[in-house]
């Protein structure tokens, strides 16, 4: 699991954060495949797979990444309000019980 530090500088800045090369990877394909989709390419793939995540891994990633996108666009075209910090807590602590399974 992530600490704090760790979670803000991710969020921070990913690129200097002090997290796995298989992670930092994944996020820039995450990144890519949220703002430039249509410069993402097999290469894009090849390099998170070449840092070390496995196929299986970055398919989740994608998966995940895909579903929030969704919703995150649903929210801001229904105009959603974001939870406080207690909403955003008791959901982390479910995800952290369950995954994301539905």
């Amino acid at each position: 699991m992530l600490g704090n530090d760790k979670v803000n500088a991710v969020l921070d800045d990913y690129e200097k954060a002090p997290i796995d090369e298989r992670l930092r990877a994944t996020l820039g394909f995450l990144k890519k495949m949220t703002l430039e989709p249509d410069a993402l390419g097999p290469a894009d793939a090849r390099a998170v797979l070449a840092a070390g995540a496995t196929r299986a891994q970055l398919d989740e990633a994608i998966h995940v990444a895909y579903a929030f996108n969704i919703f995150d666009r649903m929210a801001d075209s229904l105009g959603f309000a974001l939870p406080d910090r207690a909403g955003h807590d008791a959901g982390a602590r479910v995800l952290l019980k369950r995954g994301y399974k539905l």
